[in-house]
């Protein structure tokens, strides 16, 4: 019994290598292809979770006390499954072109407007902040003798 497992064990790596390397050139791609390669690598993880339920029936028929050996192998192989996907979903929008003009605009102009308006409230609030610290000095330098501080900031 444990021999079919060690097939599907077999099976799982080169699954897992192919996935891999799909999804290493996913990013790279654009348009259609990228569609299809994505489109490939879902299917590829749907066959990789169904060898892996195999796996699991395989190791649940085993003698127990061979069991445990099987099952942290299964263990790390969820692990491996797990991280593949989580590598999938983000190459499935690192560097994309669609996301990125989705996140940013794709207006050039508007990020220099952007840059400028950024300026401006920095500036305010330095200016606001410059403020605020004058106000503090003063009333910490004027307090009043029933033990009460009044503290008047200048708004403009």
């Amino acid at each position: 019994m444990s021999s079919d497992f060690e097939a599907y064990e077999q099976d799982f790596g080169t699954l897992t290598a192919e996935i891999t390397n799909k999804i290493g050139r996913i990013p790279k791609l654009g348009g259609e292809e990228k569609t299809q390669l994505v489109l490939n690598v879902d299917k590829q993880l749907e066959e990789v979770r169904e060898l892996m339920e195999q796996m699991d029936l395989e190791v649940r028929e085993l003698p127990i006390q061979s069991r445990g050996m099987y099952q942290s192998r299964l263990k790390s192989y969820k692990g491996e499954m797990d991280k593949l996907e989580k590598d999938f979903k983000r190459s499935r929008i690192a560097y994309s072109d669609e996301v990125r003009n989705e996140l940013l605009g794709e207006d050039a102009g508007s990020s220099e407007s952007q840059r400028a308006h950024l300026l401006d409230n920095t500036e305010k609030l330095e200016r606001s902040s410059r403020r605020l610290d004058a106000g503090y000095q003063i009333a910490v330098e004027t307090g009043s003798t029933d033990g009460h501080t009044c503290l008047f900031i200048p708004w403009r």
